[in-house]
């Protein structure tokens, strides 16, 4: 039947029925969507650019990197359809391109310094090693974007997703597959490490999900001298029996840290007021837990967990990218109390005085939890991260299926984040090192230049003298560190921030305190100490917006307003020298349009809000304590 006949016959049926009829070819029909062109082709796929070696420097060198990474060693990702590889991870974020499970090519916008291929430990390589019978492995997500219309591509994620437990992976000889791909992550890194240009460290993610509360960590080895097999949740969801493991093989010479991440997503767990079992902590659990966890992971793909609006009410920057409910089916809300980095930070000093132990003195890093081993930080180059869930624009804008809009992946998720460390040179050492003493910061994805130094006798006029690096160090301590002894009645800050060429201008520097009170309770105020234009503060020291210049039909803004530099010397005004305190800075952008106003260009649909977001930076903390 030819289309005339089909609308002459169409024409005497009625007009709900014809809707009706309509809807559903729609629904069965595929999208076009042009974020899946141009196809890969490994032919002519982009290869990592030469990069120049970086010299010693004692004042620091940044570097960029991201200790977040999964590939097809991962379960989600696999049965997700993601058949990359770690060697395919360091091609990608060297500046390579590299493969979408999609079936087009991705490529990141600039190299890293620095990054980790981080895969579940739990059942690691098992499933590529096995290639069970899966959804997606007769027909690919690709060949299912381009043929399949809404409906199948829902009934594909619910086949996938809910029809696998991660029991499933357990076969027989699992063990064997998982030593198997632990042998080549660990092959990988040692192929793809060039001190001086590049850094690919060693880790894992030990993925505890109790209860479907996230613990996860991100375990990083300082060498390539690493166990034989790493610690999973399969042995122990408790995070103090991972603690063990990693002491007992420091003993051994296996040099490693952990990294808690998705604070948020943890129902108050993660940085809870008491141990796992329920137990009050006690000085022994502090100190453990700072010696085996010196970072925490604030920035990724599952949002922010540096504060929430529940928590800090007069903070008018505390909503950015909240992703507040379980990743079970239940999608239920997760505790704001506990599960965010600044409360963490608060309940720290509350014990600090009250108990005279802080189990909460870390510093803070960015990285992505991508799972197509990328980091899909750029929000003009977003290719989201889990392919089955995001791995198209029409996925994410949810025009290729009818997922719930509560459930995760699609808008929900953020185009985040990035590690920065200011390390002396670009090697394991060094990385390693400076991440220790938490000389570290976290951005959402732009690559924004954050110092931040806190001492005593800063001149007002510091940033003006040539070797003001040099004199911030000398009379005083840098991000992450606690403040010596001073003379001074106050101490004072040194932050500076230039803003991210390929970003938005930066629109203020704000300077966030926390500080326990003679009762023990704890407080926060955040300062803005350097801001863009001729905007001036009220008697509250509230600031008025930037504005903002973001045209959602195009997914385009100017960079005519907000400043390239911002910098100040600011001492407090509040400060009570018997009161236990800590101060961060955080470098706010101007509004730039966010990843799901590219992807509504993309597909010529309305943008959702929020049609932009102010990208950020947030330093690790420093701290001052009473004598």
């Amino acid at each position: 039947m030819n289309s005339g006949s089909i609308l002459s016959g169409l024409a005497t049926v009625p007009a709900t029925a014809v809707m009706a009829v309509l809807i559903v070819v729609a629904a069965c029909s595929p999208v076009e969507d042009p974020s899946l062109f141009p196809e890969f082709n490994a032919a002519s796929a982009i290869p990592p650019p030469t990069k120049e070696n970086t010299a010693f420097n004692p004042e620091r060198n940044l570097y960029w990197g991201d200790l977040h990474i999964h590939t097809s060693y991962s379960t989600d990702a696999y049965i997700s359809g993601v058949k990359a590889t770690p060697n395919d991870a360091y091609t990608f974020v060297k500046g390579g391109e590299i493969k979408h499970a999609g079936g087009y090519g991705i490529r990141m916008s600039r190299p890293l310094d620095f990054a980790a291929v981080t895969d579940h430990s739990e059942y690691i390589g098992v499933l590529r090693a096995t290639d069970p019978d899966l959804p997606l492995k007769k027909r690919g997500l690709r060949e299912r974007l381009l043929k399949d219309g809404r409906i199948s591509n829902t009934l594909l994620m619910a086949q996938t997703m809910l029809g696998f437990d991660l029991e499933n992976a357990l076969v027989p000889g699992w063990k064997d597959f998982s030593r198997a791909a632990w042998r080549d992550i660990v092959a990988t890194a040692e192929k793809h490490n060039d001190p001086g240009r590049f850094t690919a460290f060693i880790g894992y993610e030990w993925s505890s999900m109790p209860g479907e509360r996230n613990l996860h960590r991100n375990v990083i080895y300082r060498s390539a001298h690493v166990p034989e097999l790493p610690f999973s949740s399969v042995d122990s969801e408790d995070p103090r029996d991972l603690w063990t493991a990693l002491e007992q093989q420091r003993k051994q010479g296996m040099t490693s840290f952990a990294i808690p991440h998705n604070g948020n997503v943890s129902d108050g767990r993660m940085y809870d007021e008491v141990m796992y079992d329920g137990k009050v902590m006690d000085a022994s659990y502090a100190r453990r837990r700072m010696e085996n966890e010196p970072l925490s992971e604030i920035f990724q793909v599952k949002g922010s967990s540096e504060t929430h609006p529940l928590l800090s009410n007069e903070d008018e920057f505390a909503g950015f990218e909240i992703y507040d409910t379980l990743l079970s089916q239940s999608q239920e809300d997760s505790r704001a109390r506990g599960s965010y980095i600044r409360d963490a930070l608060r309940t720290g000093l509350e014990m600090s005085h009250n108990e005279g132990f802080n189990p909460y003195r870390f510093g803070v890093i960015g990285s992505s939890d991508g799972h197509n081993a990328s980091s899909p930080v750029d929000e003009n180059n977003y290719h989201g991260k889990l392919p089955i869930l995001d791995g198209s624009a029409g996925l994410r804008m949810g025009e290729a299926n009818f997922y719930p809009a509560s459930m995760p992946g699609g808008q929900r998720w953020s185009s985040a984040g990035l590690a920065a460390v200011w390390a002396q040179e670009n090697t394991r050492g060094s990385l390693y090192d400076a991440m220790l003493r938490k000389e570290t910061y976290a951005t959402s994805g732009p690559r924004i230049v954050v110092r931040f130094f806190g001492g005593w006798n800063y001149p007002k006029d510091l940033f003006k003298q040539q070797n003001w690096i040099a004199q911030a160090e000398q009379h005083g301590v840098a991000m992450g560190q606690t403040l010596p002894t001073g003379d001074a009645a106050a101490p004072a800050f040194a932050v500076w921030a230039m803003r991210d060429p390929l970003s938005g201008n930066l629109d203020r520097i704000q300077i966030i305190k926390g500080w326990v009170d003679d009762a023990g309770k704890s407080h926060e105020k955040v300062f803005n100490v350097a801001w863009s234009g001729l905007r001036s503060l009220d008697t509250a020291g509230n600031l008025p917006g930037v504005g903002n210049t973001v045209d959602a039909t195009t997914a385009t803004y100017a960079n005519s307003i907000g400043s390239g530099q911002l910098s100040a010397v600011w001492t407090d005004p509040e400060f009570d020298p018997i009161q236990e305190a800590f101060y961060y800075a955080r470098v706010i952008e101007i509004p730039t349009p966010r990843w799901s106003t590219y992807d509504a260009v993309t597909l010529g649909v309305p943008a959702p809000e929020p049609i932009s977001l102010q990208e950020r930076a947030v330093t690790s903390a420093i701290w001052y304590q009473p004598q």
